[in-house]
């Protein structure tokens, strides 16, 4: 198990890795269309029919996301005001998130509902299993149930990530049918803000494959212990 969390996080690493690289890339990649990621985030919500979103900028790199509370696409500067292949495709991903939301999307719809008790888990979780471990050499069968309640919270958040990936390809879909109809990439820049797109989602896909082994490697421990 030791070896299949390292090989995970090589493998994590790798991604990221992979992922800033490319993005670093099609950001020096002038995009035809001449307009900003928020100037392109306005017109894909346009075009979709969604005139109650703001699109806002806000601090950090790759820190781009939609926020279906306040109905706000945020973007980073970088994204916000860049003029690049890659800053057009992150806007229109983000964007499609928006369009999810308005199509009531079912996946986003689930993602959404359990984002409270996922932020709970997230908060609480590590601290819940690892009091757990503890109890189990001091406190015997109560141990065992404690860290039972901190394997279920994991799950939680195990299963919260596997729900992310269709929302998150749904949106790359979204954005990219989007892109190529309204006329504004090329050929070749369609197929770099797809790559950039696949590099990004393939981020989502090892996490959520890193959460599965943590949660195999913790249940396994709990069987023994039991």
């Amino acid at each position: 198990m030791l070896i299949l969390s390292i090989v995970i996080l090589a493998i994590s690493w790798l991604v990221q890795w992979r992922l800033k690289s490319k993005f670093e890339k099609y950001a020096q990649m002038p995009f035809r269309g001449n307009m900003t990621g928020a100037e392109v985030a306005q017109k894909m919500l346009h075009d979709n029919g969604i005139n109650d979103v703001n699109v806002i900028s806000v601090e950090g790199k790759l820190t781009d996301h939609y926020n279906p509370i306040d109905k706000t696409v945020n973007l980073s500067p970088d994204v916000y005001s860049g003029r690049s292949v890659a800053a057009a495709a992150v806007a229109a991903h983000e964007c499609g998130h928006a369009v999810q939301h308005a199509h009531a999307y079912t996946w986003l719809t689930m993602r959404s509902k359990m984002v409270p008790a996922v932020s709970f888990a997230s908060n609480w979780v590590q601290w819940i299993i690892m009091a757990g471990f503890l109890l189990m050499a001091f406190a015997g069968v109560f141990g065992v149930y404690v860290l039972l309640f901190g394997i279920i919270l994991f799950a939680f958040t195990t299963l919260f990530s596997f729900i992310t990936l269709p929302v998150e390809f749904d949106a790359s879909r979204r954005a990219l049918v989007w892109l190529e109809d309204s006329g504004l990439t090329s050929s070749q820049e369609h197929e770099m803000a797809k790559d950039a797109l696949k590099s990004a989602a393939l981020t989502y896909v090892v996490a959520a494959l890193g959460s599965l082994a943590t949660l195999v490697y913790y249940i396994m421990i709990f069987l023994r212990r039991r």
